[in-house]
């Protein structure tokens, strides 16, 4: 891996202060120049070790730069999109052992990944506009709904009610629409003309469904009524800079929004009050699952074509 320099504004005040302390005594001791500026090449490498907060769950490259939508089953085991290769399903125990899974169907690729309550899979096929349904046992795959006006689906939510919701960027128009999909139905369109719908999320507090749109960096909450449908439009929160991407709700109703290109994950309360970022490795995550306890969260990240790892410190609180 190549060497990364770690600049951490947020604590930068502090890291100088600590470093001018031992500098000055170092000074005073004598120490010669050499000595001096390896300590401080050791300690801001250091300074920024400590900074960063996940480790490697799968080694880098185990999956493409198309790594995406990874999801827990009841076992606690990690399923995320393109391992070794376009067109495929890794699974990941949670010890780390990695294997293909699935082989989609010739020409799918899949995105977002959810489980729903009886333990099928669902997973966006970009490429060919589907849902997909797999049977966990017999790895059996069908079409669970298709519609050749979206634009991909991207990442996709699972209410309790075992509704679907996908988002649906238009990348190159930095638009964007979600969709409503039950087997029934299909999809249908709850709102067209937004800007580039990404991340998307269903919280079991208040029965609430928030959609980011990763280039204007907004985060939009709803009231999810009884027949799957969406009303109550708000504003949940505002970025200043960054992408965003993949989230996920904890059981508290907390917020994690993958920052694309800054390398962290930021939470954000139930009541839109940001609580903390967590650092990264990588600078691309793009999306998030979470343990079977909440204790841990795992997050796929483009650049280094892994999944990283994460203690959540903030599930205690």
């Amino acid at each position: 891996m190549k060497p990364t320099i770690c600049l951490n504004f947020h604590n930068f005040r502090s890291k100088c202060t600590q470093f001018a302390d031992v500098f000055s005594s170092l000074i005073v001791s004598g120490i010669h120049k050499f000595m001096i500026v390896t300590f401080l090449v050791l300690f801001l490498l250091c300074s920024c070790d400590r900074e960063r907060e996940s480790s490697d769950f799968t080694a880098v490259g185990t999956f493409t730069n198309g790594v995406e939508g990874p999801a827990t089953d009841d076992l606690g085991n990690i399923y995320a999109v393109n391992y070794q290769r376009e067109g495929t399903i890794g699974k990941v125990t949670p010890d780390g052992i990695a294997s293909v899974f699935l082989e989609l169907p010739t020409g799918s690729i899949g995105n977002g990944i959810r489980f729903g309550s009886k333990g099928a899979m669902y997973i966006a096929d970009y490429k060919k506009h589907n849902i997909l349904k797999v049977d966990m046992e017999t790895k059996k795959i069908e079409v669970f709904a298709h519609q050749p006006q979206a634009n991909q689906p991207n990442d996709i939510a699972i209410g309790n009610n075992g509704v679907l919701y996908a988002s649906d960027p238009n990348w190159s128009n930095e638009t964007g629409s979600i969709w409503k999909i039950t087997k029934e139905n299909g999809f249908e369109r709850l709102e067209a003309n937004m800007g580039t719908t990404n991340g998307i999320e269903v919280s079991t507090y208040k029965n609430r469904l928030f959609v980011n749109e990763s280039v204007q960096r907004k985060v939009w909450v709803y009231d999810i009524a009884g027949d799957g449908t969406v009303t109550n439009k708000k504003l949940f929160y505002s970025f200043d800079d960054y992408g965003l991407d993949g989230m996920r709700c904890d059981d508290k109703g907390n917020l994690y929004i993958c920052r694309y290109d800054k390398g962290t994950v930021a939470v954000l309360s139930n009541k839109g009050v940001l609580l903390k970022e967590f650092t990264l490795q990588g600078k691309k995550p793009t999306n998030i699952t979470f343990s079977t306890d909440f204790k841990l969260f795992y997050v796929t990240v483009s650049d280094r074509g892994n999944i990283e790892v994460v203690k959540n410190t903030l599930y205690a609180m």
